[in-house]
């Protein structure tokens, strides 16, 4: 739908985690209404009437990928099993009910627990600044299949992590500059660079507001299960240390309690 230059510029000082939800919200009753521009005005309404209403749209947690399920086009790995799972999981968790407990009714959105999935380390939903972040991984090796040496390896690597020379009989792999997105796997012709392994990269601890912090990753690559126990133990840890619904980023110090 479209809108006025001065209903797109006052939408886009709204908070980005609301963003879309506001979006939605806006264009679905200008559309009742028979309009068919959105107006600063109908913006102000619908802005008015949702912040109003805020805690009948709060349901405890947030979790997000970065194209839903139509996946990312430079993925990794396949995500929709696991996003399916980690939402399946926090429903039953129900922290709206721990939130309730702890802080009343007046829930606002930066009370939730977050998770975010991103499929290839672009990272384009930004798991890096959420409670737990998930990235997609996919490991190279070399395989005994004979290198022809046509150089697409290197040419798709944007980090520099391959080298390959005549003195050579196979491309080199430098894994402390590879980020684990599998570019070089999908574009080797003769398979001498393979998948070695695929899993997924966790953050914990990530948020944004007047205290921001990165996520800090824990070492290794996990299966899908693994992941699940992860965040099971980190919303565990949660609700045993969560006062006043501080967010996870607010309680978390270090991995151990994972016993990882």
């Amino acid at each position: 739908m479209e809108w006025t230059d001065e209903a797109e510029k006052a939408i886009k000082k709204i908070p980005f985690f609301v963003r879309k939800k506001v979006r939605a919200r806006v264009e679905d009753e200008a559309m009742a209404s028979g309009r068919k521009k959105v107006t600063i005005l109908d913006l102000k309404i619908t802005q008015k009437r949702y912040l109003t209403n805020m805690s009948s749209e709060i349901k405890g947690f947030q979790i997000d990928t970065c194209f839903g399920s139509g996946g990312c086009p430079n993925r990794a790995i396949e995500s929709n099993s696991l996003f399916n799972s980690l939402e399946n999981l926090l429903i039953k968790e129900d922290i709206l009910k721990f939130l309730r407990q702890n802080i009343g009714d007046n829930i606002k959105f930066h009370h939730e627990f977050r998770v975010t999935l991103a499929d290839c380390p672009n990272a384009c939903s930004q798991p890096q600044i959420k409670d737990i972040g998930i990235i997609g991984a996919s490991i190279p090796g070399i395989t005994e299949n004979e290198c022809t040496f046509c150089g697409r390896c290197v040419d798709i690597c944007k980090e520099n992590a391959i080298t390959l020379n005549e003195k050579q009989s196979a491309p080199e792999i430098d894994h402390n500059l590879c980020i684990k997105c599998g570019q070089c796997v999908k574009d080797c012709p003769t398979g001498t660079i393979s998948e070695k392994k695929a899993g997924f990269r966790i953050f914990l601890g990530g948020k944004l507001g007047r205290h921001p912090r990165l996520a800090e990753e824990l070492p290794g690559i996990f299966r899908e299960d693994d992941v699940i126990g992860i965040v099971q133990k980190c919303i565990k840890y949660y609700k045993e240390n969560s006062v006043n619904g501080n967010r996870f980023a607010n309680v978390y110090t270090a991995p151990e309690f994972l016993n990882l």
